[in-house]
């Protein structure tokens, strides 16, 4: 396998971009790899081209069998949501040379510094979740595609009406086209852009904050029976028992209203949640909810544990109702829940308490009750006097672990 393997950065000016040292390396090597763009800069390149086109494991294989000098052409910083990444993982002995990063270039061109920018990308991945990635940041940038352009960015902003945000877009950098400029968000959803472009996004005014246990009230409930919602005394108990990451993948089976997947979402922002409902009215008010709290989930209108096989295996699932059918549904929670994860379950009655308990230790997990009876002030003339909440019952469990230190105190 060959070691004298080189990832050279490139702009979108090409050969301009490239300091002497470099052009000589692409010249003089015996392979150059690059997308078509690239190898394109490099027309009286005398070597083997390859085109990156397709599967990325088939040119590695055939890189690792290689024994002549190799270059690889990549935009910007290689090392920066570039192919650098993957070829460092499957390549040994590789050298890497970056060029100035389009995120760079971008910023320079508004004329702002970025290290203190969150920056993502949406190019070739989902756009999923990055609703509650984003909110509340003061710069945002976002490597982008064609699929998720500068206003496919802004309809979706624009649908969790995060409009206090806007937006500068970088297009063709350092190309022949290149241009610059600031647009709201909505004239950015009706304009069109080069597919190679950069979106920054910047804060103009404050918005909307929520901390953790927002008031009942403003979640979209149903009518006429408003009340079906896990109370926000219970909902932060009941979060704070399923031990939540930045980057966490949760169910919340039973959604309702979406309050607790919502309150999740808004804690494990780099992760995913996945909500499941069975009245059609109550998943209309979790995505209603979902939107104004600015949190892209996952929502299916089904009857658990049905509708559970398109979710990604979970660190946390929450269970506000389980529709009569537990002990299958527990089944499948601890068959798909990632190690070390927790379930939370919350129970009205001790029936559920009891039905629950006992399944829970027939699918091997351990349990931890907790009965939180809450009163809520409310006033009386010019007294106040309290309403007792209905009690639940918090069901937390967790895997049993194997003794071993019983095993080895045996011996």
């Amino acid at each position: 396998m060959s070691t004298n393997v080189k990832v050279i950065g490139i702009g979108d000016n090409g050969q301009g971009s490239l300091i002497p040292l470099y052009s000589k390396w692409i010249n003089e090597c015996d392979v150059l790899v690059g997308g078509e763009r690239n190898l394109a800069f490099f027309p009286n390149f005398s070597g083997e081209k390859i085109v990156i086109k397709g599967s990325l494991p088939e040119l590695i294989q055939k890189l690792q069998a290689e024994e002549r000098s190799v270059v690889i052409l990549a935009s910007g910083d290689p090392l920066f949501y570039g192919i650098g990444g993957y070829v460092a993982k499957k390549l040994e002995g590789v050298q890497f040379y970056p060029a100035v990063s389009s995120i760079q270039l971008a910023f320079a061109r508004m004329g702002e510094s970025w290290h203190d920018a969150y920056i993502t990308s949406v190019h070739g991945r989902s756009i999923k979740g990055l609703a509650q990635r984003i909110d509340g940041k003061d710069k945002i940038a976002l490597l982008t595609d064609e699929t998720n352009s500068p206003s496919a960015i802004a309809s979706y902003l624009l649908s969790y009406g995060m409009t206090e945000y806007r937006a500068f877009v970088a297009e063709n950098l350092e190309g022949d086209e290149e241009r610059c400029g600031w647009y709201e968000l909505e004239q950015l959803r009706e304009a069109s852009f080069s597919p190679l472009n950069v979106v920054i996004l910047k804060r103009q005014s404050t918005g909307p904050v929520w901390p953790l246990g927002i008031e009942d009230d403003q979640f979209a409930q149903r009518k006429p029976d408003k009340g079906l919602i896990t109370k926000k005394e219970i909902r932060v108990l009941s979060i704070s028992q399923l031990g939540l990451r930045a980057d966490s993948v949760v169910w919340d089976i039973g959604t309702c209203t979406g309050s607790v997947a919502i309150e999740a979402a808004r804690i494990a922002r780099e992760g995913a949640v996945f909500a499941i409902e069975k009245n059609e009215d109550d998943l209309r008010n979790c995505l209603e909810n979902s939107a104004k709290f600015r949190v892209d989930l996952t929502a299916v209108h089904s009857r658990a544990p049905k509708g559970l096989e398109g979710f990604a295996d979970p660190d946390a699932i929450f269970i506000g109702g389980s529709g009569g059918e537990m002990e299958e549904l527990l089944a499948v929670c601890a068959s798909r829940l990632k190690p070390n994860g927790r379930i939370v379950l919350n129970a009205a009655t001790i029936e559920t308490l009891y039905e629950a308990d006992k399944t829970f230790a027939k699918v091997g997990f351990t349990t931890q009750i907790s009965l939180v009876q809450v009163s809520r002030s409310k006033p009386i003339l010019h007294m106040k006097r309290f309403d007792a909440l209905n009690p639940i019952y918090i069901i937390t469990a967790e895997r049993k672990q194997a003794d071993s230190e019983g095993e080895s105190s045996d011996e």
